[in-house]
């Protein structure tokens, strides 16, 4: 599981001065070379960029040992939150592709996408990548440490899980929940 003092290494709300005050900074979706993120990251933190990259932890075996890596739960991908004018500079960092949009202007991503995954991420839930869902039984989480939060409810190995999207990108995460504090389904209870 990550620990609160990385948590805060993957987010960096690092202020920057724009020109305009009357321009509004987004979320974007930056699309990078595989394999490029943490390094992207890292460019994006130095020229003060506010970003995202949400990992998660991963038992990975090797011939002689097991080791805990961490991996982005959206491969291929970082979050920025610019002013649309400021793309440039964001696209400049070594291992980026493209901010993703609809092939003439760059597309903002929701918000509240944004924050509900820092929530996961800071809250130390263990979450994993999933497929990206369109359809399935929205719930809301009605108890507990996320409430609040609307995705999709899904069933996997015997355990129910909570996935959150991103539709934009269209990708998801998922995290164990507890059916009993969701509301929108009825659920059969293991009593």
């Amino acid at each position: 599981m990550i620990g609160l003092e990385e948590d805060a290494a993957l987010f960096s709300p690092i202020p920057r001065a724009v020109s305009d005050p009357d321009c509004k900074s987004f979320w974007y979706a930056l699309y990078t070379r595989s394999r490029h993120e943490q390094l992207v990251k890292k460019q994006l933190d130095h020229k003060g960029i506010v970003n995202f990259l949400p990992l998660y932890a991963k038992m990975s075996q090797w011939k002689d040992r097991k080791k805990e890596i961490r991996l982005p739960l959206f491969p291929g991908y970082v979050f920025v939150k610019i002013v649309v004018q400021e793309r440039m500079e964001v696209l400049k960092s070594f291992g980026a592709v493209h901010i993703v949009g609809d092939g003439c202007t760059p597309l903002p991503i929701e918000d509240e996408q944004i924050e509900n995954m820092r929530s996961f991420v800071e809250r130390g839930l263990r979450c994993n990548p999933h497929p990206y869902l369109a359809v399935g039984n929205r719930v809301r989480i009605h108890d507990g440490p996320l409430r609040g939060f609307e995705g999709i409810l899904i069933r996997m190995k015997n355990r129910d899980r909570f996935v959150l999207s991103v539709d934009l990108i269209q990708r998801s995460i998922s995290v164990e929940i507890d059916c009993s504090k969701i509301e929108g389904l009825n659920c059969l209870s293991n009593n």
